[in-house]
């Protein structure tokens, strides 16, 4: 980090204790934005890093909800409001045991630089509750999701803040959470929030988004270098939504698919993954990946151990942060790992992205890998606004561009400010400056 950031990162740490997810989002960007510091100095002037780093506001509440034995449970809800320089606020909304406001915020200071780098006029915000969907029947997830609504509807609105879904969040909440907007407004604004059904104004591919972008993404990194998914062994972490349609792109991309994972152990299949037994398993029956392999001969379930282990030559973490450490950076890197693509929102520490910048891999962050997430729920918000609906073609040919946009961004800005390759400071500078522009040009407010 350069010399002159360091305090600024010193008083993050300070005025937000506790909080170290947020701490490594922060650190990571401002360990790639020196060099913009010294060709702009308007920008240190104006204290854009520190106004960047703290929410326009933050939101948190109390969600009472009744299960199916009558019993009272009560969450805490979220909703970070990053910056709205660009335009209203778009970020997930993740329902998980594990979200606190350091989780929250850290998504939020990610969600910023990354609709930045889509090109789109989107802020960045996020949100969710500490809330677990696992085990839960439907009426319970429409009552949790109807009280979750109650309170964070006031601070929504198509020109405001348009959350999403992420971890815990899928269509079924979206139509409950949606449901219960249009009940307390008296409105059908579609565009108040993204991953809708179709047949009440979602957008085609919206669900396969991110897993198509990253795929998208780590193709133009491989043609960077000559290269292709062609053939290449592929191992993918998580067997949710993102880890899905990550493999069906890669498939279809031509890549071998062979190994996903879940949260008891990872299946390795040699003779490709069958992605439509996963999503039978995962998405249909809401089943544990263990029992794929009872169902295909040529699967094996590994029990209690990482993904990771297996030997690939491209790797697409998407299950959740900091799952890759420079430990499992090592073990790929010395199994013949030559592309990373972040699936998932920051799932490798800053040790492993050291081990791979050093051993020359193409590394594809988050923020880039896998804005098509985001970058379609900005398509869907379009659709929205026009009464209009896309058909499935169009709006992965649009998905396409942006992804081919983003990538080309990130690749070019290294190169500008002299760090060829290094996919990370590209989309650091690339998100962070055009946030900054935005920011000088509206004032101090």
């Amino acid at each position: 980090m350069h010399e002159s950031l360091e305090p600024i990162y010193e008083k993050v740490v300070a005025r937000n204790p506790g909080e170290v997810e947020f701490h490594q989002a922060v650190r990571e960007v401002l360990d790639s934005i020196g060099v913009v510091m010294g060709k702009h100095p308007e920008y240190a002037h104006a204290k854009i890093i520190e106004r960047t780093c703290e929410p326009e506001r933050q939101i948190i509440f109390r969600v009472p909800w009744q299960d199916d034995r009558g019993e009272v449970h009560i969450n805490r809800g979220f909703r970070v409001e990053f910056n709205s320089a660009l335009g209203p606020y778009k970020g997930g909304l993740r329902f998980h045991p594990s979200v606190y406001q350091g989780i929250v915020k850290f998504l939020g200071f990610e969600q910023v630089f990354k609709n930045a780098l889509t090109g789109l006029p989107i802020g960045g915000g996020k949100g969710g509750s500490d809330f677990d969907p696992k085990g839960r029947s439907d009426q319970e997830i429409m009552a949790f999701c109807q009280s979750f609504m109650t309170e964070l509807h006031r601070h929504l609105g198509e020109y405001t803040d348009v959350p999403a879904g992420d971890i815990g969040v899928g269509g079924r909440e979206i139509g409950y959470l949606f449901g219960q907007y249009k009940r307390l407004t008296n409105r059908y604004e579609s565009g108040v929030l993204t991953g809708k059904g179709w047949a009440f104004g979602g957008s085609h591919i919206r669900t396969e988004a991110t897993g198509y972008g990253n795929a998208f993404f780590v193709r133009e990194m491989l043609a960077a270098r000559d290269d292709s998914f062609s053939g290449k062994r592929t191992v993918v972490s998580g067997s949710g939504n993102v880890a899905i349609y990550t493999m069906q792109k890669v498939r279809e991309l031509d890549g071998h698919v062979v190994a996903c994972s879940d949260s008891e152990g990872y299946v390795l299949d040699e003779q490709g993954v069958d992605v439509e037994l996963v999503k039978q398993i995962k998405e249909r029956e809401r089943g544990r990946l263990a029992e794929y392999a009872d169902r295909r001969p040529s699967g094996k379930f590994v029990a209690n151990r990482q993904v990771w282990e297996v030997p690939c030559e491209v790797a697409l973490p998407s299950a959740t942060q900091n799952e890759i450490t420079g430990k499992e950076a090592e073990v790929l890197v010395r199994n013949g790992c030559v592309a990373v693509g972040e699936g998932a929102n920051m799932p490798t520490t800053p040790e492993g992205v050291r081990v791979f910048r050093e051993a020359g891999v193409a590394f594809g962050p988050g923020k880039a890998a896998n804005a098509g997430g985001v970058a379609t729920s900005a398509l869907e918000m379009q659709q929205n606004a026009s009464r209009d609906s896309w058909s499935h073609e169009f709006t992965e040919q649009r998905l396409r561009e942006i992804m081919v946009s983003v990538h080309d961004r990130c690749y070019s800005t290294a190169e500008e400010y002299g760090l060829p390759g290094d996919y990370t400071a590209g989309a650091n500078i690339a998100g962070f400056t055009r946030v900054a522009e935005a920011m000088l040009s509206l004032g101090l407010i």
